[in-house]
């Protein structure tokens, strides 16, 4: 997410302390924090290169202005070990891609804005127990949440994407792999992408992402796909080697609903705002900026 090596070292440490590489929805699992990635994370924020930018905010929603007055404040509830969208830094102040954002969103509608982190397999039920107006912590929309919770917008979506070798990026074509090797992550919903909508090219399974991609590195495999967020960081200390090629995809129904906000149902005023800031924010670029800031390897 930052360039250079320091943030791919923090890519494996995380994934060997808690045997995930960082992935922005979760359904029942806590997350142990990942230590130390703060200071990095900021001291590496800067693009390579121009690249697409996320927008999944419905435009229309900024023909709908939110009531003045009607919800007073915003009380966020997060996490504190899911870096590097909510977790603390050394000195263990909460900070995070989800933390700017929440401030930001309170700044756009004007209203007073309130942070507190919860242990992950409480935070839902204190969101449930209205010990706060929204949690921002990537909980999965599901039909199990669904009964609980309304969801905002989605503001940042988990798109799958292709890695290839730096010499093999201008001649890619997704009609071109019948017959390659494309190296996946074993039963993962990548997986099933390619046994769905590229049956002929031939796929190899590893057991972690990490193992997938170093195949590719190492000339073992042609292509990988998966997690185009997760594949980011590894391009952090691979650029030289290999690089994302062609489009990115985006299967909600195989990848999931990416990135949004739970209220608690029927709390349509505290949404409606949530909607509203993210159209403004996107129009204004203060997500844009936000999004070059946290992942300036982009995955989009």
């Amino acid at each position: 997410m930052r360039r250079g090596g320091a943030a791919s070292r923090l890519w494996r440490v995380f994934a060997s302390a808690t045997g995930h590489a960082p992935f922005p929805v979760r359904e029942g699992a806590g997350r142990r924090a990942a230590g130390v990635f703060a200071a990095l994370l900021f001291a590496l924020a800067s693009p390579a290169f121009a690249q697409p930018l996320p927008y999944h905010a419905d435009p229309d929603a900024r023909e709908i202005l939110p009531m003045q007055g009607t919800v007073p404040a915003i009380r966020f509830l997060t996490t504190a070990d899911f870096p590097p969208f909510n977790f603390r830094d050394d000195s263990g102040e909460l900070i995070g891609f989800n933390i700017d954002l929440a401030r930001r969103i309170c700044a756009e509608v004007n209203v007073a804005c309130t942070l507190q982190a919860w242990p992950w397999d409480q935070a839902a039920n204190a969101l449930a127990d209205s010990q706060g107006d929204a949690l921002i912590a990537g909980l999965a929309v599901t039909p199990e949440n669904g009964e609980r919770f309304d969801f905002s917008a989605t503001y940042l979506a988990l798109p799958g994407r292709f890695v290839v070798r730096v010499e093999a990026i201008a001649g890619f074509s997704v009609g071109a792999l019948a017959g390659q090797g494309v190296a996946v992550r074993r039963a993962s919903a990548h997986a099933k992408f390619m046994a769905r909508y590229l049956p002929a090219a031939k796929t190899m399974d590893f057991d972690t992402e990490l193992a997938a991609l170093e195949a590719v590195r190492t000339g073992a495999a042609d292509a990988y796909f998966g997690d185009a967020m997760r594949a980011a960081f590894w391009l952090n200390d691979n650029l030289s080697c290999c690089g994302f090629a062609g489009e990115a995809y985006f299967r909600p129904g195989l990848f999931g609903e990416g990135l949004t906000i739970a209220v608690p149902a029927g709390q349509d005023g505290v949404r409606h705002m949530i909607d509203w800031a993210l159209v403004r924010l996107k129009s204004n670029g203060a997500l844009d900026e936000l999004y070059l800031r946290w992942f300036p390897i982009g995955f989009y």
